[in-house]
């Protein structure tokens, strides 16, 4: 039996090629069509082990994958089963291939569901690999609240025309618990609805012609919603364009002008928003239902109120009026768990409207903010179960903003960097208690797998709230065979695979991943003080200290921000971000993970 080496990292023993063969994989290690391990995972190469030994908490997943090598041609059939009656629920996705990008290779990122047992050809025929040496499988497993402490077992077989292989699997359930609230808001954002027809081509083609108010219409949205939902994230749909058009599902219908503006039909804004406010559009999930916790309102420059009226009696009457109608529907409702969002995402380049309403520069634009928050004030009756936060993204003058705009913005989403050398300024608006979160790119399939942990431990380590992938449901035109790497998309549509709904890839998993550890590690800082927790997690992630999270104010900062330009938020502002992308590699994660589980064995103890 012959032997390759993985960079370096050791032996790992591979079958002459008829004969079948399976292996199990951590997570965070993604092997190529060849069984190699893809050129950014490199070095956490380690060998392919020959049976799964996991721990987990209750009320979470622990994950890993299986390679597997059918040895010949031809069908071929995985399977996996439980021993005896077990508490645990597993969920098996087969791992897509994604061709395009030459000189990176082929990797994998988009998991298909599969049904157990999974039979299928060999190679996979729809992924037209002619070379295909192994089929990787991705392997959810939940861990019910309820499911009592203690060793779980079972076995994952693979059959081929090259034999039968079994993978013995034994997951550690501990005492421990994962919180059902997350410290740290992950936000996946998205701009209308137009994309979900060109993704889904088929499904708009059985509508006949009727797609955008179509009863598959809205069961796609609510789709998108559940699965971020089900990965501990959230789902941000912006419904107007940056000259303020709102797409009829994003609106209630308004008619009438001046003081006689009003709403006459919530009809397709209760299709859409109702079963997400109320929850019950994640029954069924094993998160269980619950109301989105934040939501884009349409309140644009152009709704409910027309701009060109803008500084007459009439736009304040026409924004006053549609607003409490809103407000007051939400109340009657009781849709009043969600923080509902106005937010402006114009900017004056764009032609729409002469101010910036995104990642604001100038100071005199800080006029139009102000008179919105007065009319938003006049719309929303004294003591309102509603909550509406005026949200405003900022990079260019976080801090002028942040002290200047005090009793105006309430929810800040700030660009990362310049938040790193501005502690004193995420203190006051955390002192304010206002809703700050940072945010940023995502990482591409291309860089190694664990990077997109940094988009969870950042925030925390900063002490905000949140992060926003600024696009995660965008992964290109074709990312089956002409992959651009996926750095604006999470998610991918099913539709290909016979799914009318996204299916999710890696990089969610390994996210979702490090989301739950962080909401546990969260709670067990109860005891050992989050200073402490936050010091041993970053200390074992990368080798840093909760310090270097921080950035020593730049020179630039001091300067006058008309000054600045988008070339002085390169390297010199970068660092930080830099440096401890430099320092994670796939595998880095799993050294603070076991030390979090570890904490909270502990405590059970």
């Amino acid at each position: 039996m012959p032997v390759r080496r993985l960079a370096g990292f050791g032996l790992l023993l591979v079958s002459v090629s008829l004969q079948a063969s399976i292996e199990a994989w951590p997570e965070y290690l993604r092997t190529d069509p060849a069984g190699e391990a893809v050129a950014a995972d490199r070095s956490a190469a380690e060998p392919g082990a020959r049976s799964v030994a996991l721990r987990a908490a209750r009320n979470g997943y622990v994950s890993f994958q299986v390679v597997a090598r059918p040895g010949r041609r031809g069908p071929y059939s995985l399977s996996f089963e439980w021993s005896g009656k077990a508490a645990l629920e597993a969920t098996v996705f087969r791992e897509w291939f994604h061709r395009g990008a030459r000189q990176a290779g082929d990797y994998p990122d988009a998991l298909v569901p599969v049904k157990l047992p999974y039979h299928s050809e060999f190679p996979e025929p729809d992924n037209k690999i002619a070379d295909q040496k192994v089929q990787p499988f991705w392997v959810d497993v939940w861990v019910p609240k309820p499911a009592a402490p203690g060793v779980y077992r079972g076995v994952v077989t693979l059959r081929s025309g090259g034999g039968k292989e079994e993978l013995p699997v034994a997951i550690t359930v501990l005492a421990a618990t994962v919180p059902d609230e997350d410290v740290i808001r992950m936000d996946h954002n998205s701009y209308g609805s137009s994309w979900l027809a060109s993704g889904y081509p088929g499904l708009v083609k059985r509508t006949a012609g009727d797609f955008f108010d179509s009863v598959a219409f809205y069961r796609l949205i609510h789709a998108y919603h559940r699965i971020f939902y089900e990965h501990r994230g959230i789902f941000h749909q912006l419904g107007y364009g940056h000259a303020g058009k709102v797409g009829p599902e994003f609106a209630p219908e308004v008619e009438g002008t001046g003081r006689a503006r009003h709403v006459a039909s919530w009809t397709r804004f209760d299709r859409h928003y109702g079963p997400l406010l109320d929850g019950s559009a994640f029954a069924g999930t094993r998160r269980g239902p619950s109301p989105i916790p934040f939501m884009y309102l349409p309140i644009n420059p152009e709704w409910p109120a027309s701009f060109v009226n803008w500084g007459e009696p009439g736009y304040e009457a026409e924004f006053v009026n549609v607003v409490s109608e809103m407000e007051r529907h939400f109340r009657e409702k009781g849709w009043t768990h969600t923080s509902y969002e106005m937010f402006f995402n114009h900017k004056k380049r764009y032609k729409g409207f002469p101010w910036d309403g995104d990642e604001v520069r100038f100071k005199k634009d800080d006029t139009f903010f102000r008179e919105y928050r007065r009319l938003l004030d006049k719309a929303m009756p004294a003591g309102s179960p509603v909550r509406i936060l005026y949200r405003a993204d900022v990079s260019w003058d976080t801090e002028r903003q942040a002290r200047e705009m005090a009793g105006v913005i309430n929810m800040w989403v700030c660009g990362a960097e310049p938040l790193a050398w501005l502690p004193e300024t995420a203190r006051l608006l955390k002192s304010r208690n206002e809703v700050v979160w940072i945010y940023g790119g995502t990482p591409t399939v291309y860089k190694p797998s664990e990077e997109i942990s940094m988009m969870a431990l950042r925030p925390w380590m900063l002490g905000v709230g949140g992060f926003v992938h600024w696009l995660a449901t965008s992964p290109g035109r074709d990312p089956w065979f002409q992959f651009s790497g996926g750095a604006t998309g999470l998610v991918y549509p099913g539709e290909r695979f016979g799914i009318e709904e996204p299916i999710p890839g890696i990089r969610l998993k390994l996210q979702r991943n490090v989301l739950q550890d962080l909401a546990l590690a969260q709670e067990l800082s109860a005891r050992w003080s989050l200073e402490t927790v936050q010091a041993g997690i970053v200390e074992r992630y990368n080798h840093s200290r909760p310090a270097d999270w921080w950035m020593n104010r730049p020179p630039m900062a001091d300067r006058p921000v008309l000054e600045l330009n988008n070339a002085d938020f390169g390297p010199e502002t970068m660092k930080i971000a830099r440096r401890m992308a430099a320092d994670v590699a796939a595998g880095s994660w799993r050294p603070a993970h076991d030390y979090i589980l570890q904490l909270a064995s502990e405590v059970a103890q």
